[in-house]
């Protein structure tokens, strides 16, 4: 789904659904085929709703589960908000069976009663990458991170240069609220400045914000074309997009002291209540989770969410993600309590910013 020839379609990923007409709803990209309504495998299918970014990795790692089990797997994708809305949105005729989300938007779903517990043994993984419950379980880590265009010495950018005139219509962010990676910006700045810092940061920072985006993917083109010349991402779609051929450089802004920080923004993965294939879902987390499966997650500069796979070496081309964050304190959030404020954090950051 990621390459060269493809970037726009890609990146177009995290975008909202598009209405295609007053009654029917689509998710802007789809990965194997159909939008999860459809059977076409004499029941042998399971349908996955999931956030962008592990595209590159899903088609061989789908087309290996369905030779070993005979199961198909049907992937929609979208921003990571929206997944979690249309998944609500179909409670009284349920389509998806596993859905793949960043934070705070997985831990959304369970409060609202859209996961069920999934059985599957999830041992390999810390106790903090996952429910205590069992409704949701990290599938591979990753970070928040920035791009900027070539033109740009990202090496030598702070949070405070991006504030500067120069960068006037040339800076743009996904919206928090909306978009993980958004939303790990307003969480990051909270985390560094304090919840009154960060607003009246991000409220200094709306002189050069080009206006709000959904879809944090979307950026990636813009950047690379030079349109903009910083936008907010994640370290595993960025690096991805480079390797397809996208210009930009993965940077992340220094405070006034020069250190340099980021967020733990794992891809988290739960079965859907009401999923209308639960035992195949089952069998595609246990194939997701094995340590076989897990392995080749470095070759799309994803973190393994099993602990005994924590420094598996990527066998491809490119930067690694633990080169990526050397140097940059990483900073883990408590994403329960992080979901609690989001409204009223959302809300405070609309009003500052006046967006």
């Amino acid at each position: 789904m990621r390459n060269t020839n493809n970037r726009l379609a890609r990146t177009i990923a995290r975008s909202a659904l598009i209405l295609t007409s007053a009654t029917a709803v689509a998710f802007s990209l789809t990965a194997c085929g159909g939008t999860g309504s459809s059977d076409t495998n004499g029941g042998k299918t399971v349908t996955v709703y999931s956030v962008d970014g592990l595209g590159d990795w899903y088609k061989p790692v789908f087309e290996k589960f369905k030779a070993q089990t005979g199961i198909t797997v049907n992937e929609v994708e979208a921003g990571s908000g929206e997944v979690v809305s249309r998944v609500e949105k179909e409670q009284s005729n349920p389509q998806a069976d596993l859905l793949v989300t960043l934070p705070p938007f997985m831990q959304k779903a369970d409060k609202s009663g859209l996961l069920q517990a999934s059985g599957v043994d999830t041992g390999a993984v810390a106790a903090a990458d996952k429910d205590a419950n069992g409704k949701w379980v990290s599938l591979a880590g990753n970070y928040l991170c920035f791009i900027a265009n070539p033109s740009v010495d990202a090496t030598k950018v702070t949070w405070d240069d991006l504030l500067k005139p120069d960068y006037k219509g040339k800076l743009q962010y996904s919206t928090p609220g909306q978009a993980g990676d958004g939303t790990a910006v307003l969480v990051l700045l909270q985390q560094l400045m304090g919840k009154q810092g960060a607003l009246d940061y991000l409220g200094k920072l709306q002189a050069n914000n080009v206006g709000p985006s959904s879809s944090t993917g979307k950026l990636q083109a813009k950047v690379d074309k030079g349109e903009i010349l910083v936008a907010n991402g994640d370290v595993q779609m960025n690096l991805q997009s480079v390797k397809d051929g996208s210009k930009f450089n993965v940077f992340f802004p220094a405070a006034a002291d020069g250190k340099k920080s980021t967020v733990s923004l794992p891809y988290l993965m739960g079965v859907t209540k009401g999923a209308p294939h639960t035992d195949a879902a089952k069998k595609l987390m246990e194939f997701l989770l094995s340590a076989d499966v897990q392995k080749s997650l470095p070759d799309t500069f994803a973190i393994p969410a099993r602990t005994d796979l924590a420094n598996a070496p990527a066998t491809g081309s490119g930067p690694s993600p633990a080169a990526t964050i050397k140097d940059v304190t990483v900073l883990h959030p408590d994403w329960t309590t992080v979901l609690d404020n989001l409204d009223a954090d959302v809300a405070a950051y609309t009003k500052a910013t006046g967006s």
